[in-house]
């Protein structure tokens, strides 16, 4: 036994070595039997991309893929067999330096095992998103000499510049360009901005916000300035009952700059308009002022328009029939007449809205004796109303005994 032992033991490494070995080359030689290669494009796709940055330089794609497989599915192999990707979780975005991700390759095909790739690692380079507000000017190019051309208007003054942080750190502004046209005409239109840089270089890959801006340049060969009215323009009626009792405007007047010729045909400066329609209390707006081409405000462009209202007064005749106010159960009342005339005057509104059996007219008929007594005619009025008139203002009340009245209750 121990014999047999020995043998067994001996030069135990080098038996185990060559077991290892065998081993190896049977692997070895089933992997080259099972291993293939295939080559072409397949496009690595980003993961996990953090939020506010962009990826630069583009993605890279796996030009080759080792993998195992049964003989007869290697021949169905294409570039949308196998799928690559990047993981980008926790890659922190930095423009300043790149960072080395792995590549990894799968397939959902379980005959098919990617276990070597080309390449198997990339760099990339995650630029942060950045905002900032630039100041918006005005390239007017060449002007030609015969013109004077006054300082460019533009709104807005200032546009909000976004892209990658390396691309928004040069921009130093948005340009607006425009050209002066050799016959004198100013400009009064919506221009394109262009980012640029501090030598005047347009920055690429930046958006601003707003893109484009309104350019007003007053041009001519002789610019003049006046003083003109505003005229306040209203449109619109006002609700029924209502009327405009008066329209003002702050300011009175405006200092204007246009050329000559221009300047001549304008008496006054109308406002935009501002509508009263359907209003029912004052009104007051701020609106902008409406000026024609080639002219230009050398103050503010906006006016306050104020339009007071009143309501409109009226007058409307109702028919009323009297009721009686302290009269006894045990005596009788005639009326002269059963209906009275009366006459209300206020706001057309409230007028229309009356309505007749709502007025109460009163004979106050309390301790009158037997017999006739004229009576005044008392009203009450609804709110905001007032009482033109009346007709009869008095009427004759005939006090008699009741139906059921004693004859000593008569003889009273």
């Amino acid at each position: 036994m121990r014999r047999v032992l020995a043998i067994v033991v001996h030069n135990w490494p080098l038996k185990v070595a060559a077991v290892g070995l065998a081993t190896l080359l049977y692997v070895g030689l089933v992997l080259a039997q099972n291993s293939r290669e295939w080559r072409g494009q397949a496009l690595v796709e980003v993961r996990n991309q953090p939020g506010g940055a962009i990826l630069i330089g583009g993605v890279q794609y796996v030009t080759s893929i080792r993998y195992l497989s049964p003989r007869d599915v290697s021949g169905r192999v294409t570039s949308d067999t196998f799928t690559a990707w990047i993981d980008l979780t926790g890659v922190t975005p930095d423009a300043s330096h790149d960072v080395v991700v792995p590549v990894n390759v799968s397939s959902p095909d379980p005959q098919l095992q990617p276990f070597d790739w080309t390449p198997r690692q990339i760099s990339v380079r995650l630029d942060p998103l950045r905002t900032k507000t630039v100041p918006v000017t005005v390239d007017k190019g060449t002007v030609p000499t015969n013109l004077q051309v006054r300082d460019p208007i533009v709104d807005p003054t200032q546009v909000v510049v976004t892209g990658t942080q390396s691309s928004v750190s040069q921009v130093v502004g948005a340009v607006a360009h425009v050209r002066i046209d050799p016959a004198g005409l100013s400009i009064d239109q919506e221009v394109d901005l262009v980012a640029v840089d501090g030598t005047g270089e347009p920055v690429p890959q930046v958006r601003l916000e707003p893109s484009s801006a309104r350019v007003r340049i007053l041009v001519g060969s002789q610019l003049q300035s006046r003083s003109l009215p505003i005229n306040p323009v209203v449109t619109g009626t006002p609700a029924v009952g209502y009327e405009i009792a008066s329209i003002s405007v702050d300011p009175l007047v405006v200092s204007i700059e246009g050329d000559a010729d221009a300047l001549s045909l304008l008496s006054r400066i109308d406002t935009m308009p501002v509508s009263v329609t359907g209003a029912s209390s004052d009104v007051t707006s701020s609106v902008e002022l409406v000026l024609p081409a080639g002219v230009e405000l050398l103050g503010p462009d906006r006016a306050a328009v104020s339009v007071r209202l009143n309501a409109t007064t009226a007058t409307r005749t109702f028919n009323v029939g009297p009721v009686l106010s302290g009269a006894r159960d045990d005596r009788s009342y005639a009326l002269s007449t059963d209906q009275v005339l009366v006459t209300l005057g206020g706001p057309t509104a409230a007028l229309a809205n009356l309505q007749g059996d709502t007025l109460v007219v009163t004979a106050d008929v309390d301790g009158l004796g037997f017999g006739p007594h004229p009576v005044r005619l008392r009203v009450t009025l609804p709110a905001g109303l007032t009482l033109a008139g009346i007709s009869p203002p008095t009427i004759t009340v005939t006090v008699g005994p009741g139906a059921s009245a004693s004859p000593s209750a008569a003889a009273s």
